[in-house]
């Protein structure tokens, strides 16, 4: 069974066995200490019967100081069980957070369309935090309460059945108490975790748009914005509360019965000759070890309910399958020239009105393609189609011959570099950031990439030079730098195809003018294609299309378009003035 098929339970006993020395451990000790905690009322029996009755003494102070030594060593088993216990569930949540995080690198970028990081933000750490106290302290919990009871119960109708079947009657009451209110405390602790993901995005949402909330004098929307989404959180915790109240309250009288039922049961038996008063204070002095398993028991069902929601939410994200997955037999796509064949391809996100119609293109390997057009034409669309981030609705997409279908999705997006109008920076070095295009690349390497990126001097002029910070989102980089930067990691990366989009947007004309040269010289021999809507960064393409509505309205070359009249000849009036 595999996990994304599993019950949210198994799924979760699954992450123990790669821990379950600690697990072990954690259990014995805890087994320990409950019969510990059930010798003391036999051996406070024995005394009472035997050993103080027939002056026996020194055997009872004996004893005391044996129950002392016990009682030290129950303090070091103490010690294990909060240690290990909690590390044990520290590793259980880590592993269980690790294969959370490797499946949203599976998930396409359909699925990140459609949620938000804060709520994906909150799966990934508040859902789970409640998972350690679960692994740790529930199967202990439920175990050593269950033996405790059961060895009590069983000394208990040794001693006096009758007494202890008044327990054993009350013990189904009590459970079907703490189950009847556990289900209305569980269901208030699925709302607060969702409201929790709610107020997780708004923060995420406005601290990443802080620039421009400050820019705008916004600051007091986004104040209003959090608190009405902090009060919807307020309202969650209350209901959540009241359950855990009504759990409360109920689980304490029921335990304090237990100890009025044992005494009026067993005051009756005494009257009736049936049973001795020390027979009844080693019944009091079992009820008091049995009610603190019955209030584990109790805390167990709260953490089952808090945990199990969020272990509920994991399930449901690794049930979710990416949309786009590897076929059986893909191939890996290697040794690739660069041919790319566009055949008939439409396509519309979820379903909804096509982006593109019946689009139709033929690039040659070594070929340099520019694609113009009005914005939302469809543009982008094209080129995030050409590394597969979405799948055609129909039509095909081929690279060398092969259906992009039919390769590996890492082996296709390995033979492709993308530089993106929207450039993304990692929090981390300028270094790092360069690197990144290919993980494994010299020192040397990432200087001849910045160098031929046109930002080896900017980045010699920094603070720490490669090893200078770059911000959340690159946010201490001017524009033009980060563009850059995305540049060199192109270079480092030395792919057969390129898609530049709008890969020089946000450069001064002077630094286009220089980093175009590059850029030349990075096409030659390489199948490109430039989405521009400067047009002064399309001279090496030798052939452009324009698309506009979807739709491939024009191709051909520079003279070509211009003679034509058409969409390509009025960009290029309007952007040389005439």
């Amino acid at each position: 069974m595999s996990k994304k098929t599993k019950s949210p339970l198994l799924l979760f006993l699954g992450y123990f066995k790669n821990h379950k020395g600690l697990f072990a451990i954690d259990v014995l000790c805890a087994v320990l200490i409950a019969a510990v905690d059930l010798a003391f009322p036999l051996i406070t029996r024995t005394a009472l019967y035997d050993l103080l009755p027939n002056n026996l003494y020194t055997t009872f102070f004996v004893i005391i100081i044996a129950l002392v030594l016990c009682y030290l060593v129950r303090s070091v088993l103490q010690f294990i069980v909060a240690y290990y216990g909690h590390t044990f569930g520290i590793r259980v949540e880590a592993d269980i957070r690790a294969d959370l995080f490797r499946h949203y690198q599976k998930l396409g970028f359909d699925f990140y369309d459609r949620n938000r990081t804060g709520h994906l933000m909150s799966r990934l750490t508040t859902d789970l935090f409640e998972v350690t106290e679960l692994a740790h302290h529930g199967p202990e919990d439920l175990l050593t309460s269950g033996l405790t009871i059961l060895g009590a119960l069983i000394v208990m109708a040794v001693i006096q059945w009758r007494l202890a079947l008044v327990v054993g009657l009350m013990i189904p009451v009590f459970l079907f108490v703490v189950i009847a209110t556990r289900r209305s405390m569980s269901a208030a602790s699925k709302n607060v975790k969702a409201k929790t993901g709610a107020i997780n995005t708004e923060i995420e949402s406005s601290l990443s748009g802080i620039r421009t909330a400050k820019a705008f004098a916004n600051e007091d929307m986004e104040i209003t914005r959090f608190d009405r989404a902090n009060a919807q959180f307020k309202t969650s915790k209350r209901e959540f509360h009241k359950a855990m109240g009504r759990f409360h309250s109920s689980m304490e009288f029921w335990l304090c019965s237990l100890n009025v039922a044992v005494i009026g049961a067993g005051g009756l038996l005494i009257m009736n000759g049936k049973l001795d008063y020390k027979d009844l204070i080693t019944f009091t002095l079992y009820i008091s070890a049995f009610i603190n398993p019955m209030r584990k028991l109790a805390h167990f069902s709260e953490m089952f309910a808090n945990g199990f929601a969020g272990l509920n939410r994991f399930a449901e994200l690794m049930a979710t399958e990416p949309t786009l997955q590897d076929k059986e037999d893909a191939k890996v796509l290697q040794n690739v020239s660069g041919a790319i064949c566009v055949e008939g391809v439409s396509f519309a996100y979820d379903g909804a009105l096509d982006v593109l119609r019946d689009v139709s293109l033929t690039i040659q390997p070594g070929e340099t393609v520019a694609i113009v057009g009005p914005s939302g034409g469809g543009k982008t669309t094209l080129c995030q189609l050409i590394p597969r981030f979405y799948d055609v609705s129909s039509g095909a997409i081929s690279i060398d011959g092969l259906d992009i279908r039919d390769v590996t999705q890492q082996s296709l997006r390995q033979n492709i570099g993308i530089v993106q109008q929207d450039v993304f920076l990692f929090a981390d070095t300028v270094y790092e950031n360069i690197r990144y295009g290919k993980p494994d690349a010299t020192e040397d390497e990432v200087i001849e990439a910045a160098k031929k990126a046109e930002i080896y001097e900017d980045i010699l002029a920094m603070p720490q030079g490669f090893n200078t910070y770059v911000g959340e989102r690159g946010t201490l980089l001017s524009g033009g730098q980060k563009q850059r930067i995305a540049i060199a990691r192109i270079f480092l990366k030395n792919p057969p195809i390129l898609i530049l989009d709008e890969a020089t947007s946000a450069l001064d004309s002077v630094t286009e003018s220089k980093i175009q040269n590059a850029f030349d010289q990075l096409a030659r021999g390489r199948t490109t294609l430039i989405i521009a809507h400067r047009l002064s960064t399309i001279r090496a393409a030798g052939r452009i299309i324009s698309i506009a509505d979807g739709v491939m309205a024009e191709c051909g070359t520079h003279q070509e378009l211009l003679e034509k009249g058409g969409i390509y000849a009025d960009l290029y009036r309007t952007q040389k003035g005439n």
